[in-house]
């Protein structure tokens, strides 16, 4: 579906963003690509939605060179939730839908209020003004729009930002469905609970380059420390101690009155991006 070789980009002298990325993202899968801020995250996103030309290397999608795709054709197959809402703000929801619907054709298009509703949006504030509306509800919006016309590739930048926590679980849950429906998604998020919930696979980018790329299962294995954190009480008292895992072999090897819990002592998906890219969440 996207196939990058030795991608470079500069914005000019000594600012230069991108250092010769390599990635493919397969049909259906939801890659994610994830680097603190500056990392070139936004860059290369702009560039597979042809926003941005002037590129190093190649970039294909759909099997063929972006540069030599028809415009029209390559926009009626993608799909973008903006980090920051693109919509009209004098419009209603229903409005903005229905205008971004007419770009492309009628049998392509989703319902606008069925959208709505998959999506949870107050039907008290369909036919009011985008300005009235919290940021939870814009994203539900942009996402909305985003979905709108069904799209093969779907690229999604910090898609639940502003949502509250069964807003997040919700947006998941509709990501995930896009998924089984056979469509791509392209995620960018400082969100590592989304990453790790939703990848299929994950680049870590820092200062231009790409610093790992594998799935979430694996890089948190690869990085483990192989230890078991075992809780329990003894003589009233409630201990802990770290076993290496060798020395767990379906015995407690000292003594104890009740199990707490018993659980491995491995890296987060954050530990890996901190580890990786030499900066936290910001």
């Amino acid at each position: 579906m996207i196939e990058v070789k030795d991608l470079t980009f500069s914005y000019g002298k000594d600012k230069q963003a991108l250092h010769g990325l390599n990635f493919t993202v397969e049909d259906g899968e939801i890659f994610g690509f994830l680097g603190p801020n500056g990392s070139g995250k936004s860059t290369t996103q702009k560039i597979l939605t042809g926003i941005l030309k002037g590129y190093g290397g190649e970039v294909s999608l759909f099997g063929q060179n972006i540069s030599s795709i028809q415009r029209q054709e390559f926009f009626q197959k993608i799909g973008v939730l903006f980090e920051f809402p693109y919509l009209y703000a004098n419009l209603s929801a229903i409005d903005n839908l229905e205008y971004f619907s007419s770009f492309y054709p009628k049998e392509q298009v989703r319902d606008p209020g069925e959208l709505l509703e998959e999506l949870e949006f107050k039907r008290d504030f369909l036919k009011k003004p985008v300005s009235s509306y919290s940021k939870g509800m814009r994203q539900r919006v942009s996402m909305a729009r985003a979905l709108i016309s069904n799209p093969k590739l779907l690229f999604l930048d910090e898609p639940t930002s502003g949502l509250d926590p069964s807003g997040a679980v919700l947006f998941r849950k509709m990501i995930e469905k896009e998924r089984q429906k056979g469509t791509t998604i392209f995620l960018t998020t400082h969100n590592m609970t989304d990453a790790d919930l939703l990848c299929d696979r994950v680049a870590f980018l820092s200062g231009g380059s790409i610093a790992a790329l594998n799935t979430p299962q694996n890089l948190k294995e690869q990085n483990s420390s192989h230890h078991i954190v075992i809780t329990y009480l003894y003589q009233g008292k409630r201990e802990e101690k770290i076993l290496e895992t060798s020395e767990f072999k379906g015995s407690i090897p000292f003594p104890h009155e009740e199990l707490i819990s018993i659980h491995s002592k491995s890296p987060t998906l954050e530990d890996m991006f901190v580890q990786y890219t030499g900066r936290g969440l910001v």
